[in-house]
Order: structure tokens, then C-alpha cells, then sequence
């Protein structure tokens, strides 16, 4: 009801309005990926801004060198997504956080480095990026801003059915059981390394149509765009709206969105200072984020309700 409800009100406001809401919307998908790798299986990754870059490279490359209409791109940011995903989860998620930081801190310094490599900048376009057109909506009645979130508010709506089917599953309990204790994982029978490359190839599609959502939106992909800053932005997302939940995949992203507009106005410097301090108060007095801070004081007000009795 309430993605239906969204998705009504869109039509009330203006274009830059639902442009924003698009971008909250892009934001969450690719938080709902992080959920699944870090929350449900207990990985760490730095290289989601790599496999974000790369479902927006893979849709801006198909519109600029092949005849393919522009959804194509986005039935291949998943493949592409998942297949870089298990890769980087077979190598780093058999070891230790510490490892898999740097394997995946490797990645996604090594990615725009690729993205301007010489034997393929011609596909890249190297540093001077690609521009890709906005797919075309199915009606004149809608416009591309409009079009865009429609567009990502129903694939999130997806993700997260998607998502909250795998969590509840028996995939989702072998996850959650390599999580806890790997050794008593691996003595129940759950290959542990395939079940997080499975998890990491999963988060990796997310943030792969995520980014191709992105590149849609912004009509241009480049190198610079997909750093270590953003990895580092995505997990701050995560860290705030809670990575145990959908719904703090959601809140993730609309924090990410929207909370730079209250920091802007104190100046670059002092905007960077109220992030580290908010990231630091948010560990600290809601660990499991807003979503789990929310959903804590809601269990503790029924059970405080139950003892008081009718």
C-alpha cells in the first residue's frame, strides 16, 4: 500500500521533486544489496561503488556501441553484477573483515583505473566517460522524471520481496548461521565460501541495477564517479538506516538523499565534521541503526504496555 501510495503521489508534485525522490529511491536498492552482503551474511565490502559503476558502464555501453534498445541495459546490470559480485566474493569471502576491506578496497581503487585502461577506452570512453539517453517512456503522459521513479520505486518493491523471501528462506537461515559461526556453519554441512560468493553476487546485482538506474538518470557515466568515496557513502547509509532490515535499506536512502541538504549550508568542511560525528552518535546510542532503534523501542513499549495489563 504504501509503494502504491508513492507512487500516486508522484503525480502531485513537480519534476525536480520526484527527480530527488527517484535518486532516495536508486539510494535504497543498492542499500538493499548491502543488507543482504553485510547485515544477513556478516561480509564487509568496499567495493559496492565498483559494482555500482559497473551496471551504469555495462547500460551506457550497450546504448553507445551496439543497436540494442536502452532496456537491455538494465536486464544486463543483474548478470553483470552478480557474475563481479561471486568473483570478488570467491576470492575475499573466505577470510577474515580484515581481508575481504582489502580485496575489496583493491577493487574498487583498480576499477576507474580500468575504466581508463588504453586497450579498451574506446568502450569505456576513457576518461571523458559516455552519455547514454533516458529510455523512452511508454506514454506521453508521463514524463522521464516521473517515468524514472515509477521505474525504481517498482524494481525496490521487487528487491526488497525479492530480499525478504531469501532472508526467510533456508539460504537466508544458512547465511545468517555462516554469520553467527563459521565452524559451526561448516559442521552442519553449509559450504561456507559458496554461500557468501552466492551473497556477494546477489548484493553486486542489486547495486548493478542500481547503477544503471543512476546512469539513466544522470545521462552520463565517467571514472570519477564510481570512488572510494562513494563506497564509503553507501556504507554510511547502511550504518544509519540499520543493515539488519529492508526498511533500513529505505531509510538509508532517503538519509543519503536528503540529510546533505541540512549539512550544506555549514560549509564543506564543517558538513564533513557533523557526518563523522552523526555516523559516531549513531553506532553508539542505535548500533542496529534507525530501522532496529525504531523496531527496539516499538517491542520494548508493547512489553511495558503487556505488564501494565488492561
Amino acid at each position: 500500500m504504501g509503494f502504491v501510495a508513492a507512487a500516486a503521489l508522484s503525480f502531485c508534485f513537480p519534476d525536480f521533486v520526484v527527480f530527488r525522490f527517484t535518486q532516495a529511491a536508486i539510494w535504497s536498492i543498492a542499500l538493499m544489496g548491502l543488507v543482504i552482503l553485510c547485515g544477513v551474511s556478516g561480509q564487509f565490502s568496499l567495493a559496492q561503488a565498483a559494482l555500482f559503476g559497473l551496471g551504469g558502464y555495462g547500460a551506457a555501453m550497450l546504448a553507445a556501441h551496439t543497436p540494442l534498445p536502452p532496456y537491455a541495459g538494465l536486464a544486463l546490470a543483474p548478470l553483470l553484477g552478480f557474475a563481479a559480485g561471486y568473483g570478488v566474493g570467491r576470492v575475499a569471502g573466505s577470510h577474515t573483515l580484515w581481508t575481504q576491506a582489502l580485496v575489496t578496497y583493491a577493487v574498487v581503487i583498480a576499477f576507474p583505473q580500468l575504466l581508463r585502461w588504453r586497450p579498451i577506452e574506446h568502450w569505456t570512453g576513457g576518461v571523458q566517460g559516455l552519455y547514454l539517453d533516458f529510455p523512452t517512456p511508454p506514454t506521453d503522459l508521463l514524463s522521464n522524471d516521473r517515468w524514472a521513479f515509477l521505474m525504481a520505486l517498482s524494481l525496490l518493491g521487487l528487491g526488497i520481496w525479492l530480499a525478504h523471501n531469501l532472508i526467510d528462506s533456508r539460504a537466508g537461515r544458512a547465511l545468517k548461521a555462516a554469520r553467527d559461526n563459521d565452524l559451526a556453519a561448516t559442521a552442519q554441512g553449509i559450504r561456507v565460501p559458496r554461500a557468501r560468493a552466492a551473497a556477494s553476487g546477489i548484493a553486486g546485482a542489486y547495486l548493478a541495477v542500481a547503477g544503471c538506474l543512476s546512469a539513466w538518470q544522470f545521462g552520463f557515466v565517467g571514472p570519477g564517479s564510481y570512488n572510494f568515496a562513494l563506497s564509503v557513502q553507501m556504507l554510511f547509509g547502511l550504518v544509519i538506516g540499520g543493515m539488519h532490515s529492508a526498511g533500513g535499506a529505505i531509510l538509508g536512502g532517503l538519509f543519503l538523499q536528503f540529510f546533505p541538504d541540512v549539512t550544506a549550508g555549514l560549509g564543506k568542511g564543517y558538513s564533513a565534521l557533523l557526518y563523522g560525528v552523526l555516523l559516531i552518535a549513531a553506532m553508539v546510542a542505535m548500533p542496529q541503526g534507525v530501522a532496529g532503534g525504531v523496531a527496539g523501542a516499538l517491542a520494548r513499549l508493547a512489553a511495558w504496555l503487556k505488564l501494565r495489563g488492561p
